[in-house]
């Protein structure tokens, strides 16, 4: 039993919470949680998942900065949730699609990965889902879920079983997640009216 796992799946459900709760506090845990699973991941040989969490600890203080200060006027208390501008899409998928083929290569060519293409998936795809995130838009929730069935499944093949439920959690939190922030997005709308 991986005693690390373990504290990263209990710092994982509480940046969840936060998460739901639209807390600026999720960054805190944002940055604690890849660092324990920069070592989790890299034990396991999911060389992507490793490198997504240098990411997570760089966006967690983009994330941060942006929730404090990319507030739309003065008068905002914080950063509001908003829909996903449709002018970001493309660059979206074409970033996306960059990220899954060149990291699916750099695996395939440069490691001893057994699951190079699921793993990059997942990693090319949080990249973006995390970007949503740090502008706290609310369809960051449709990609995390996503993501989360992906890894779920990903974690069991490599006996991760504690980090495995820690995704399938996430999963089923992120549905509740985007119904939350959606009734959150229309009564500030409405508030604002």
């Amino acid at each position: 039993m991986d005693y690390l796992e373990i504290i990263g799946t209990v710092v994982g459900f509480i940046y969840l919470w936060l998460e739901y709760k639209a807390n600026i506090y999720l960054w805190i845990a944002s940055i604690v949680m890849p660092a324990i699973y920069l070592v989790v991941y890299y034990k396991a040989g999911l060389y992507a998942d490793f490198g997504i969490n240098i990411y997570y600890l760089i966006i967690a203080v983009y994330g941060w900065s942006v929730w404090k200060f990319g507030k739309r006027n003065k008068h905002d208390k914080e950063l509001s949730i908003r829909s996903f501008p449709m002018r970001y899409l493309t660059g979206s998928v074409v970033t996306f699609a960059v990220l899954f083929v060149g990291i699916a290569q750099i695996l395939i060519h440069f490691t001893d990965s057994d699951v190079a293409w699921l793993d990059s998936f997942t990693t090319a795809l949080s990249v973006i889902g995390m970007w949503m995130l740090a502008r706290k838009y609310l369809e960051q929730w449709l990609v995390w879920i996503l993501v989360d069935v992906v890894c779920c499944g990903l974690y069991i093949y490599k006996e991760l079983y504690f980090t495995s439920f820690l995704y399938g959690f996430y999963a089923i939190i992120a549905i509740f997640g985007y119904i939350k922030w959606k009734k959150m997005m229309n009564d500030a709308t409405l508030q604002s009216a």
